[in-house]
């Protein structure tokens, strides 16, 4: 079976709607095994019997934490948690690395003229690259005496399996949520806020993701002597703004659905298009991703040492980061991408960004963002390099007129939509229309507010028919961070 995604209509019309009611009618004692059992099930609704490996890492963190509490000698503490993570990153190399290990080192076997090794199949959990990161979070985390373990395998349980964030994120720290495993409210306000998030999301998962990705697979797939450099370009903009309306979309639909259950996650993009750095764009997108590796991994390489120690720390973090998304040398190559343009700006390029006026230097970030999503997109580092090379080729207008044929007027809206989309928009009209409220008198004021919330609610309700209507109908409906 197939994991029980957000978008599927079993899970918006059976499971989703079950949990929710049984959570509300349940005492507030019971209300976390509730959703440990339901995280559970929803999980093993997919994954079958490899639930088992979800409870190996609950009872790995739990056990880890404990033993860490209870340490007295800080060089005890140390010794258990790198025991701890050790243990982790096994768990996830035996299931997610273990065919990439044994691929190169087969073709080191072949070039020596030796036989090479069996390669066994191996299953990928969904979602155990996020839940082993939570664990190492968590245990890294008592460790320094930023929280206390926790004693209750049940609490401990719904942490890491809580199936809004269980299958792709937010990477949520224990800390964020510790108080709220003890005690959280979920009243209606907090179910109204909840799904409005959670539509927000599908609409972005599948008006505009789904939409613009029918594109993308289309023109990424063509050979590469049909591929002009219009059409390279056009591919790479529909996948860009594929990966974030996909990824965006389903975070807030977790942030959503979390904070039906009276859940606050962390938030997981701030407008990363609008960037007009690598830099700054780590520091809006994938937002506990980047978090979790300056924390865990950047600051632990060791900060001191001289800008020399610092740019290769960048470079570690981001080939590792790299490796997180896949177990393949193109993602390893975006992640070292990533980290030579951003010691480029730590070292000199940013000072030469700063003299540039504004929308050349969101011109630049936008090419380094783009044409590192060709390395991150492609099926391996020969088909990278040579779609970046048609994306940079020779410009024609009979490249043009080829491009201009994948622009249905469907696909056309949604790219429209996902462009407007990535900028702030919203927020600016909603600050806007508070500015002038509160020069109104209080009956004008209120009649303003009565409108505009009658406009917000049927917008929500467009979204909503439209997104279902879209999944009712078609059969794309596909999670690119699924696969990691």
């Amino acid at each position: 079976m197939n994991p029980l995604l957000f978008t599927d209509p079993a899970f918006l019309f059976l499971f989703a709607p079950a949990v929710l009611g049984a959570y509300y009618l349940a005492p507030a004692g019971l209300r976390n095994s509730l959703l440990l059992g339901a995280s559970l099930f929803l999980y093993a609704w997919g994954e079958g019997t490899y639930v088992a490996v979800l409870l190996i890492s609950i009872a790995i963190n739990y056990v880890g934490g404990l033993m860490i509490g209870r340490a007295a000698a800080p060089s005890s503490k140390k010794a258990l948690l790198a025991v701890g993570v050790v243990l982790n990153l096994l768990l996830l190399a035996a299931f997610k690395y273990l065919a990439f290990f044994a691929q190169n080192y087969n073709m080191i076997l072949t070039y020596l003229h030796l036989r090479p090794v069996a390669i066994p199949s191996v299953h990928l959990p969904v979602g155990i690259s996020f839940y082993t990161f939570m664990g190492i979070s968590y245990l890294v985390d008592a460790d320094r005496g930023e929280v206390q373990p926790e004693r209750s395998f049940l609490r401990f349980g719904l942490y890491l399996s809580l199936f809004p964030h269980l299958i792709a994120g937010p990477i949520v720290r224990y800390c964020d949520v510790a108080a709220q495993l003890y005690a959280r409210h979920a009243g209606l306000h907090d179910l109204a806020l909840g799904i409005r998030r959670f539509i927000v999301g599908l609409g972005k998962k599948v008006l505009i993701g789904n939409t613009v990705g029918l594109a993308a697979d289309r023109i990424m797939q063509l050979p590469q002597a049909d591929l002009t450099a219009p059409t390279a370009v056009l591919g790479i903009l529909c996948y860009g703004l594929q990966i974030y309306y996909d990824f965006s979309g389903y975070s807030d639909m977790a942030i959503g659905l979390a904070r039906m259950f009276g859940f606050h996650f962390p938030e997981n993009f701030n407008y990363p298009y609008v960037s007009r750095s690598l830099t700054e764009f780590w520091r809006r997108w994938h937002i506990t991703l980047s978090t979790w590796l300056r924390d865990y991994l950047f600051f632990p390489l060791g900060v001191r040492g001289g800008r020399g120690r610092l740019y290769r720390n960048v470079l570690i973090v981001f080939a590792l980061c790299g490796l997180w998304h896949g177990a393949s040398w193109h993602f390893v190559a975006w992640g070292i991408f990533q980290g030579v343009f951003l010691v480029l700006e730590r070292s000199w390029l940013l000072k030469v960004l700063d003299r540039l006026p504004r929308p050349l230097r969101h011109l630049y970030a936008l090419v380094v963002i783009f044409t590192g999503w060709a390395l991150f997109r492609a099926e391996n580092l020969t088909q990278a390099f040579a779609y970046i090379g048609s994306m940079y080729g020779k410009f024609s207008l009979s490249g043009l007129q080829s491009a201009l044929a994948y622009l249905t007027p469907e696909i056309t809206i949604a790219i429209a939509a996902g462009v407007l989309g990535c900028m702030p928009v919203l927020p600016a009209v909603n600050q806007r229309l508070g500015r002038e409220l509160d020069r109104l008198q209080p009956s004008a004021a209120t009649f303003v507010e009565a409108v505009s919330a009658m406009i917000r609610a049927g917008a929500y309700a467009v979204v909503l028919f439209g997104s279902l209507a879209w999944i009712a109908a078609g059969t794309y409906h596909p999670f690119i961070y699924f696969r990691f």
